[in-house]
């Protein structure tokens, strides 16, 4: 299969960001971690050059089914080590690309700019990955 890559108007980090906006007055607890879902664009560069237009419905299974997003806030413990945790020496920081089970955590929507997010606690992450399309 063709190497692809979506196209991006800007860098997806600051685009989703700032569609986030201020969220200050969101306090997180504990080891909650707040994560904007990903929607990936309608186009994808495949190797060579030529593009693949994503149907709108496959797209908006990313609102419902999405795997990657990006950490926008943390609870004051989250990824702290302590006795009670199984993990050491883990972490991730907002801005952050993180992947996660579609299952996982409490989906939300920010009213502001309508962001969709999923409240995760640190076992729901599976994984740390450098760029959002390296998983779909």
């Amino acid at each position: 299969m063709p190497a692809m890559k979506a196209l991006h108007a800007g860098d997806p980090v600051k685009e989703l960001l700032k569609k986030v906006g201020d969220i200050s007055d969101l306090q997180l607890f504990h080891n909650a971690i707040l994560i904007a879902i990903y929607i990936r664009p309608n186009v994808i560069q495949l190797a060579g050059g030529k593009t693949l237009e994503i149907p709108d419905q496959t797209v908006k299974e990313d609102e419902y089914q999405g795997k990657v997003g990006l950490v926008i806030g943390k609870g004051p413990i989250a990824f702290v080590d302590d006795e009670r945790v199984t993990f050491h020496g883990q972490d991730v920081e907002i801005g952050d690309w993180v992947v996660f089970r579609a299952s996982d955590g409490w989906p939300l929507t920010l009213t502001r700019n309508k962001v969709l997010c999923r409240i995760l606690v640190e076992a729901d992450i599976r994984a740390r990955i450098s760029a959002p399309d390296y998983i779909w």
